[in-house]
């Protein structure tokens, strides 16, 4: 059902979702933003607790409200949300009342006893996040001993007998070349490969321009995924790269091919506020808080954010563009953060089409709030040599041509 504006009869279901659902078909909630690591390209700056988080009592009157509104899952994200010691409480009762569970975590706290508990539980998914399919890849961006303690809690949890748990992984310029070996991993320890995109967001937005694929890359990514996206989630991560394919929209990669900002997804973080995107925590795209604006209910239904979100939208210049119906203009996260129009092409547009915006250099927001370690961290990054050379442009080559 449309929330706030008339809904056009008949059409395709992604034009439909444009114009926004009762409930989130998913969001993203971020118990905490505490974290035991401190990744280079951390979308949320997670490092140290907020003192002002949801209390026990509040998640647990939030999941009441996901319960009646029907929410279908959610994904717990943070921060590391196994630090929290009401963690393991708080997945109990979300699964007590109807409400599936799918939760990212760094595994280092996924013990034989543990994984144990979350194989016998049902309604309930990991992700275990790994950033490189070797050790000095992943420990570049993740942290030392990273790689390890992943790898460590895949083991557990294929000890304990779960099945399809989900090996997620960041795609950038350095593992791009390792798509394959990360299948392989997933294999070996009976989970699913789950790629998602490096927004510019968080401590992302430092890293941006030494990280985020190059435009030969984006085809090799592409042209994988054609080859692979039935064995592969990817969060609709990737809708910006379906603009390779024909014109007529076929060579669209598997998933909505949809920014779901405020129509289908949102996030809600550890204080109660509520933002349209997961990857654009930002005041610009915050919606309202829990405890001030009538409850998550009452936000997603009527703030005026959302409502904006899900009128009917122009597309902008990108809507002159062959391949619109295919990428429908790209990320508004990875815009809004590297400082482009949010009716304009993506930052990583295929057809080249904001390289020009990006020459002039234009200026970027940064973050709202940044909640990052302030002293040592224990398991620290070791630095890559980041390239600092700009992507070279990838419109001179065509998009209907493999290669």
């Amino acid at each position: 059902m449309t929330i706030g504006v008339e809904r056009p009869q008949g059409g395709r279901l992604v034009d439909q979702f444009e114009y926004g659902l009762d409930a989130p078909i998913c969001l993203t909630w971020e118990l905490t933003y505490a974290c035991n690591l401190a990744c280079v390209h951390c979308l949320s700056s997670s490092g140290r607790r907020d003192p002002r988080e949801l209390s026990t009592d509040e998640c647990k009157a939030l999941v009441d409200e996901f319960e009646r509104m029907q929410v279908f899952y959610v994904n717990i994200g943070g921060g590391e949300p196994t630090v929290r010691p009401d963690f393991w409480e708080l997945l109990d009762y979300a699964v007590a009342h109807h409400v599936g569970v799918k939760f990212s975590t760094n595994g280092f706290r996924i013990t034989p006893e543990r994984a144990e508990r979350l194989a016998a539980t049902d309604y309930v998914d990991v992700q275990i996040s790994l950033d490189g399919a070797t050790a000095a890849v992943n420990d570049a961006v993740r942290g030392q001993g990273t790689y390890d303690a992943a790898l460590r809690a895949m083991a557990n949890l294929r000890a304990a007998g779960m099945k399809d748990f989900k090996l997620s992984v960041v795609c950038t310029r350095h593992n791009i070349g390792q798509l394959d070996e990360f299948k392989a991993i997933a294999d070996t320890y009976g989970a699913q490969l789950r790629l998602t995109r490096l927004r510019p967001s968080g401590r992302g937005a430092d890293v941006w321009d030494e990280l985020h694929p190059l435009p030969h890359q984006q085809r090799e990514l592409y042209d994988w995924l054609v080859a692979n996206g039935d064995q592969v989630l990817t969060g609709d991560s990737f809708f910006h790269l379906s603009a390779y394919g024909p014109a007529d929209g076929s060579g669209a990669l598997p998933g909505l091919n949809l920014c779901g900002a405020g129509r289908v997804v949102c996030l809600v973080d550890p204080v109660g506020d509520v933002y349209a995107c997961p990857f654009a925590i930002h005041d610009q795209f915050l919606a309202g808080n829990l405890r001030e604006d009538g409850g998550f209910d009452t936000i997603w239904k009527t703030a005026p954010l959302f409502l904006d979100l899900r009128s009917p939208q122009t597309g902008g210049a990108c809507t002159s563009c062959s391949a619109y119906d295919s990428c429908r203009g790209g990320c508004m996260a990875a815009k809004f953060f590297t400082g482009l129009p949010l009716d304009g092409p993506d930052p990583e547009c295929v057809k080249g089409n904001s390289e020009g915006t990006l020459a002039r250099d234009p200026e970027r927001p940064g973050s709202s709030q940044d909640h990052s370690h302030t002293g040592t961290v224990r398991n620290a990054p070791v630095p890559l040599t980041l390239l600092r050379t700009r992507p070279v442009s990838a419109c001179d080559e065509s998009p209907l041509v493999a290669g």
